[in-house]
């Protein structure tokens, strides 16, 4: 550690009304929390008792509480600006970190100067493995010369759990905050490419992850509206124009077929509740790429 790091680790945890699986990450960690860990949660004005949580039992936690939601993105962000770390760890509060698993990324960090942001090794709750690194953007193959020579193999890791640079977060200027919800790993893992870092991966690193808890209270359809805005978004921060207008021509050919597909095979199924959320899934797709740019 040197004098302007005064951490190894910095810990980032953006919670919005997850009291209950945030209360199950932080007692994942290391206690006594060893000095050269810095443990930050900013609270996007949960409802759900999350602040009178934390003051009770985690009073080691540096709490910021915001007085809006100011998205996954932004409150990063706001955590990056007081992270005095070497390195600063983007967490799910929805996810329980297992032993060793930040000492293991510490070492692949240390031993992989190249690497600017790494994912972990995501399990499910039974432990199966859950898909956590990517070597493909969304709708690459129609922006292939926009991604030529970028650095390493690897496209981007889930925003679970990553592990990054301190400089190399602060050299992009942290994440794009017009990401509100969805879409901010693939952006950030992207813009460090570009500047010539690599993205790792820490399969000695384990951490379980229940996903899409703080989304849990909103309808499929409110989150899949967020998830396709999201991908139009960087589509249209990355990409030209022209593959734009392809990825979205393909996106509205598919989900209007899937829709006809589905509508003709509802009258032939008893239990109709996965087809109608899938034909829910396809409505939305076909209102935002087939919508006004």
């Amino acid at each position: 550690m040197t004098a302007s790091a005064p951490y190894d680790i910095s810990i980032i945890i953006v919670n919005y009304n997850t009291r209950d699986y945030l209360a199950a990450c932080l007692d994942s960690l290391p206690r006594p929390v060893p000095p050269h860990l810095q443990i930050i949660v900013v609270d996007n004005a949960s409802q759900d008792d999350s602040l009178n949580m934390l003051s009770r039992r985690f009073q080691h936690v540096t709490v910021i509480a915001n007085a809006s939601n100011a998205g996954f993105a932004g409150a990063n962000n706001q955590g990056i600006a007081i992270g005095q770390g070497r390195y600063l760890y983007f967490l799910n509060p929805d996810t329980e970190v297992r032993p060793g698993a930040l000492e293991a990324m510490r070492r692949y960090m240390d031993s992989h100067p190249e690497v600017g942001i790494a994912g972990t090794l995501l399990v499910n709750p039974d432990g199966s493995p859950q898909p956590s690194v990517e070597y493909r953007y969304p709708g690459e193959k129609h922006a292939r010369k926009s991604l030529a020579g970028l650095t390493g193999e690897i496209a981007w890791v889930l925003g679970a759990s990553m592990i990054a640079r301190s400089d190399a977060i602060s050299a992009v200027s942290g994440f794009d905050d017009t990401f509100f919800l969805y879409g901010e790993e693939q952006d950030l893992c992207l813009r460090l490419r570009k500047s010539g870092w690599a993205i790792g991966y820490v399969p000695e690193a384990v951490v379980m992850h229940w996903g899409g808890k703080s989304e849990r209270h909103h309808t499929p359809a409110h989150v899949w509206e967020k998830k396709f805005r999201a991908e139009l978004k960087f589509y249209h921060t990355h990409y030209p124009a022209r593959a734009i207008g392809r990825i979205r021509l393909e996106n509205v050919a598919q989900a209007l077929w899937r829709i006809v597909t589905i509508r003709l095979t509802l009258p032939f199924c008893r239990d109709t509740s996965l087809l109608e959320s899938k034909l829910e899934k396809y409505r939305t797709a076909l209102k935002i790429f087939g919508g006004h740019p």
